[in-house]
């Protein structure tokens, strides 16, 4: 039953983890090359069940490291969906890359701030929400705005925690025990009667 219980917990420590992962913001900085629009068909299901296939465009803002690696970004507003960046700009983002298109030999290092995932075989990118210029490719980018959350979302659980372990020790365990106490006093009971009947 241990192996059980550390196994969910396990499960349910990744799963956050995942999730914070995925929806927190991080920032690169990286060399714009250029802009681009890709159509894609989505298939939905409608309030009728139907599946309805609907065709829209992405925009992508392509990118080079310091490294030389590419990377690649779709350019899509969040709205107001999860998660909660409230992203309505897109074309100026889209303007914005545009206008910071430099070449190799006269570089213009931009730090992009995005959420997600470069998932090659999924065809998945990550959604830039913001581009600004950066003093240079070795610019030192920290956090903060993960720190501060991560280190919020971790006082929030530990308060509920111990608010749930107050609970439990203040209500639940003397209900269980009155419980307890109830179910032995009445198995007492019933033990006494059957010695009766079986005396006879």
């Amino acid at each position: 039953m241990t192996y059980v219980r550390w196994a969910l917990i396990a499960i349910i420590v990744l799963g956050v983890g995942g999730l914070l992962h995925y929806s927190l913001p991080s920032r690169d900085i990286v060399r714009i090359v250029g802009t681009d629009v890709v159509r894609s068909d989505v298939t939905e299901v409608d309030a009728n069940g139907n599946e309805v296939t609907r065709t829209r465009d992405v925009q992508r803002i392509n990118a080079i490291t310091e490294s030389g690696q590419p990377s690649v970004y779709r350019n899509e507003d969040t709205g107001w969906g999860f998660p909660f960046y409230f992203k309505f700009d897109t074309a100026d983002l889209a303007a914005e890359a545009h206008n910071a298109i430099s070449t190799e030999a006269n570089p213009q290092w931009m730090v992009v701030r995005h959420y997600g995932w470069r998932f090659t075989m999924a065809s998945m990118f990550p959604n830039a929400l913001s581009m600004r210029p950066a003093d240079g490719p070795d610019e030192s980018l920290f956090p903060w705005f993960n720190a501060v959350f991560i280190g919020t979302f971790v006082i929030v659980l530990l308060t509920i925690y111990r608010v749930l372990v107050i609970v439990r020790r203040r209500h639940v365990d003397p209900m269980i025990d009155a419980i307890d106490t109830e179910l032995d006093e009445t198995a007492s009971w019933w033990r006494k009667q059957w010695r009766k009947i079986a005396g006879r």
